[in-house]
């Protein structure tokens, strides 16, 4: 897996010190020049991680926990403070503006590559549960879950045929939405759409009859008479 930081206004030598830490552990490290540089990285959507110095151009802490706060407004990635101040208060202000973790300058080099670790860790289980959850498909007690590719309604689990499984999932992904007959042939066989209309009534009695308390009264898969059909 790619894993790719940016260190911003690096006060502290973090880019020289670390370096060959990150390069053996295959992070690829980047230096921003400039606030303008590093938003436009994070907007990229390439970065993982940013280490940051709240003391910025001479200015104080302040200055800093500012700039930090912009940034977590712009991006939501994992931000580590590497900072040779180590006041209470500066630690407290920084977690709160948004920073993940921070580090006092001068802490062993293992300490902060295992910290980095851990957050490059943690963000891509969240990044992986973010992409999971946006495949699980729910219209109240329907459940379509396309990691596993199954169909469970109000928590018992029905058995489709693979065809089945993929017409009721088209229709739950554009819930609302009617799609009529020849939409739904050419999305499942992705071929022109003659003759289909007895198919696809069949594909959806058989559905019906497995997800439906009432076939003959649907209140999921629904047909809209002289259009198509719709879930929702």
């Amino acid at each position: 897996m790619e894993r790719n930081l940016v260190v911003y206004n690096d006060n502290t030598g973090i880019s020289e010190k670390m370096g060959a830490l990150f390069a053996g552990e295959s992070i690829h490290m980047q230096v921003a020049g400039s606030l303008e540089e590093l938003l436009s990285l994070l907007e990229e959507g390439r970065m993982h991680l940013v280490l940051i110095d709240v003391e910025l151009d001479g200015k104080g802490w302040c200055n800093g926990i500012e700039v930090l706060a912009h940034i977590r407004k712009k991006s939501s990635i994992p931000i580590i403070v590497v900072s040779a101040q180590s006041a209470e208060t500066a630690k407290i202000m920084a977690l709160n503006a948004g920073a993940d973790d921070y580090v006092v300058a001068g802490c062993n080099p293992l300490e902060l590559l295992a910290r980095v670790k851990c957050q490059l860790r943690r963000y891509n289980q969240l990044v992986n549960m973010c992409s999971n959850i946006d495949r699980i498909y729910r219209v109240d007690g329907l459940v379509v879950n396309d990691l596993y590719r199954s169909v469970t309604v109000d928590g018992r689990e029905v058995k489709l045929t693979p065809i089945e499984y993929k017409i009721l999932k088209l229709l739950v992904q554009e819930r609302g939405r009617v799609l009529s007959i020849s939409q739904i042939y050419e999305s499942i066989w992705h071929m022109q759409a003659i003759g289909a209309d007895n198919t696809i009534a069949v594909h959806i009695r058989h559905i019906r009859e497995k997800i439906e308390q009432n076939p003959k009264e649907p209140y999921y898969l629904k047909v809209v008479w002289g259009t198509g059909y719709k879930v929702g």
